[in-house]
Formats: C-alpha cells, structure tokens, sequence
C-alpha cells in the first residue's frame, strides 16, 4: 500500500512539481519557436507551440491544486476535488485546439509545397536537447503524481512525455529534409499536432467519465467485492456503488448480515467494512454501508409493510387482555412478510390456560392479518 500524505504536504508537492514544469517549459517554448524560425523548421515551431501548451497545462494545474485542495464546507461536502477533474477538461479542450490549429496551419502551407521552408542541422541539436530535458520532467512529475496520488498531475506528466516524443518526430524529420526529403518536415510537423489532439481527446473522455460517476475499473471492483465478503459478519453483498471524485473513491455498499442480530451489532460490522477498505485500497475517501438483513431490492414492491405504530394497533384490538403482561415485541421484515416477537416474563409461561389462550390468539392473527407470518412467544427472567 502506497503512502498516504497529508494534504497539506500533497498540496506542497503538486504546487512544487507544476512550478517546475512551468519554468522548464517557458525557456523550451522561446528556444523552440525561436530556433525554429531562425533553423527554417515549421515541426520545431510546432514542437514549441506543444511546450507552450505544456506551460499552460502547468498553470492550469497550479490554479486546480489551489481550489481542488480547499477542505469540505457547508455548501461543498465532498470537498473540492472536482476542481482539478473540470480542470483536466479545460486542458484536453485547449489541446484539441492547439493540435487542430497547427494541423490546419501546416497542410495549407504544404499545399505549396514550394514555399515550404528547409531547415537546417542547428534545428537537430534543438530537438535533440528538448527531447532529454522532457523525459526528465515527465519522471519528476509522475513520481510526485504517485505520491499525490493526483490524476491530473499525472495527465501533466503523460503531456510531457509527448512533448518528449513529439521532439523526436521532430528530430527525425528535420533529419530526412538534410538528407533530401522536404516534406518531411512538414510531415513530421503534422504528427506532433495529431499527437496532442490524441492526448488532448483521451483527457477530455477519461475526465467525463469521471464527472458523470462512473464506476471504479471492473478489476478493482472485484478485489474490493472480496474484501468485503472476507469480514466476519458479512453474509453477503446485494448492491455496491462505486464512483470517482478526483484522485480518490467514493463507495456505497449493501451488506447483508444475520437477520437475528442486535442493530448493535450490524452497525458494527459496517463500520468493520468501512475502515477495511479505507485501509487496503489507497483512494478511498469514504464508504458508506447499509446493512440489510437479506437481500431486499425486490421486496415489499406491491406495498409497504407494516410500520411499529401499525402492528402496535393490531396487537392491542387482538390481544388486549395479556397486553399488561407483554413486555415489548420485536419486528422483523423478512422474504417480504412480517414477523413478530412477544416478549413475555417467565412466570407466564407457567400459567398454563392463560398461556394457552394468547397462542390460539396469536394463530388467530396470523390467519386473519395476511401480512403478519408468524408470531413467536420468547420470555425472559426478571432482572436481579
């Protein structure tokens, strides 16, 4: 299990790792487009377009650590984590764009191919530079991704690595143009942009995903299904939700448990389920579970069943001459019916012709009363 870091300590990072970026790439976006023009080179000029976008990207994520790391308020009970996923579609919009841009830009200008410019070798060193400068801030910023467990700073790192390996295609087709292939450039120009509307499209689907909750990877959902169904106490699992809010998870579960224990009791397994996951699985913010006593997502649909007032007056117009003698009574809503306990002191049971009558009542409701099942006499010794 990854380490956990505290916030104000994740906060630290992330701001640390996209101040970095952001330095890094203003001096790569002015030495690119510079050289680039001054090298003759439209892919360096792209490649340095793809380092301004980064730069952008770096400001981005500053501006969504900002707010996404603000702690839960009256209005925002979650947190603010969505901040950085709407933050992640702004950046792949914005590279969509920009890669649209520069495709569009350079097949008009390969449409005449004659006044296509030629590069020159200071444009290959450029590159070369510009690809082993990316590689290195894509391995800082994904190392602090996984500390942080931030997606978005991990997308940051993903776009620098294409920075990375759209440098190369730069390098080579500056390359092909020295050795007598003019289009090459242009070419390669071309597949620097459609790289960065990739990149730009696989953010905006997974950030979507994201905001309209869908669910955990169907692998992780699995192991988490076992680990509940592993907690001693849990009979079984009828309904489990799972959803994404930033780097972390949310999780609804249905559990189901012995119908005849205490509420007690069940709250306790619940609470078991919940500080497991939260302490196998790195992510999960929080778990919600409801106990059930059976599988119930199919029952009671006709019609409700009875509440505690209303059995309470059924009780009373059948057996209101032993009510004095029944202590309390217990409901239990099981297989879609209704099933009472009357609790009665011991000394009844004793009583033989009185004990006898209130059964032939209690059969009497149970034939009369359709949504009562069964009725079941439990006694119980005087306290001391």
């Amino acid at each position: 299990m990854a380490e956990i870091l505290d916030a104000a300590t994740a906060k630290k990072l992330k701001a640390r790792a996209s101040y970095v970026g952001a330095a890094i790439n203003v001096l790569q976006s002015l030495i690119k487009i510079s050289f680039g023009i001054f090298a003759q080179s439209a892919a360096l000029i792209a490649d340095g377009i793809h380092s301004l976008s980064d730069l952008l990207s770096d400001l981005l994520v500053i501006t969504a650590v900002r707010l996404g790391s603000r702690e839960a308020d009256y209005e925002h009970p979650y947190g603010h984590r969505r901040f950085e996923t709407i933050a992640t579609v702004i950046l792949g919009v914005s590279l969509v764009v920009i890669g649209g841009g520069i495709t569009w830009s350079v097949m008009n200008r390969m449409a005449h191919p004659e006044h296509l410019p030629t590069p020159n070798v200071l444009g290959l060193g450029i590159a070369a530079l510009s690809i082993l400068i990316n590689e290195w801030l894509y391995r800082y910023t994904k190392t602090i991704a996984r500390k942080t467990r931030s997606k978005l700073l991990l997308a940051n790192a993903w776009h620098q690595r294409s920075d990375a390996i759209s440098s190369l295609v730069v390098l080579f087709g500056i390359g092909a143009v020295i050795l007598g292939y003019p289009l090459a450039d242009a070419i390669a120009a071309i597949v620097v942009a459609l790289m960065v509307v990739k990149i730009g499209l696989n953010l905006i689907f997974d950030s979507i995903k994201e905001l309209v909750d869908t669910s955990l990877p169907p692998k992780l959902v699995a192991e988490i299904r076992t680990t509940i169904m592993a907690i001693d106490g849990v009979e079984g699992i009828h309904l489990l939700r799972t959803r994404q809010m930033g780097e972390d998870a949310l999780i609804d579960a249905h559990i189901v448990v012995d119908p005849r224990i205490t509420v007690s009791e069940g709250h306790a397994i619940g609470d078991n389920v919940r500080d497991e996951l939260i302490n196998c699985f790195d992510g999960i913010m929080d778990v919600l579970v409801h106990v059930d006593p059976e599988d119930d997502e199919a029952l009671f649909e006709e019609s409700k069943p009875l509440a505690r007032k209303d059995v309470q007056v059924l009780l009373d117009s059948y057996l209101l001459d032993y009510k004095i003698l029944i202590s309390d009574f217990r409901i239990h809503y099981l297989n879609g019916q209704i099933e009472v306990e009357l609790v009665l002191p011991i000394a009844f049971k004793e009583q033989e012709i009185l004990f006898n009558t209130l059964k032939e009542q209690c059969n009497i409701i149970k034939l009369k009363e359709k949504r009562i099942n069964n009725i079941l006499l439990f006694f119980k010794y005087n306290e001391a």
